[in-house]
């Protein structure tokens, strides 16, 4: 068991990635799948980088669209951990949309991602503690408690093993 704390600082990742004609759909908008890749990616890393882990993905929560992004936008992604248990971790990872011709950057989408850190063998480990350092952390980390006893109980009730 790790005895070790951690900021948030410690796991923040930004990632930015060119929408591509391979990357839309028939109305030139952003693949959502090719969008949920993409922050698995940024949000693992995140992840990683915190625990000095492998790390898996374990459930992604409240995945919200707020606007399309569109072919030839840059995709500007921001991930960092907003809470921890023993072995897992919540990331939230943000999706700006830049338009590089205007130079307007938008809210596109948010996500919670939760992930698991591994030994070698694929056994979960201990992962840092997160330092809470302001009323911001301790909101988020409030909020990650929730949503993780929200997906305990649908789990509990649903019976998936």
């Amino acid at each position: 068991m790790t005895n070790t704390e951690k900021s948030s600082a410690a796991s923040r990742v930004e990632m930015t990635e060119l929408v591509l004609p391979n990357d839309t759909n028939l109305l030139g908008n952003l693949l959502g799948g090719r969008l949920m890749h993409w922050m698995d990616i940024a949000g693992g890393m995140s992840a990683s980088r915190f625990s000095n882990q492998i790390v898996v993905t374990a459930a992604v929560d409240n995945l919200t669209f707020h606007r399309p992004i569109k072919l030839g936008e840059l995709v500007n992604l921001r991930a960092l951990v907003t809470w921890t248990g023993r072995t897992s971790m919540e990331i939230k990872v943000t999706v700006y949309a830049e338009n590089t011709s205007s130079g307007e950057i938008n809210l596109s989408n948010e996500a919670f991602f939760t992930f698991v850190a591994l030994d070698a063998s694929g056994k979960p480990v201990p992962v840092p503690r997160l330092q809470l350092k302001n009323d911001e952390d301790r909101q988020l980390f409030a909020a990650a408690e929730k949503r993780r006893q929200h997906r305990l109980h649908i789990k509990t009730h649903k019976n998936i093993p």
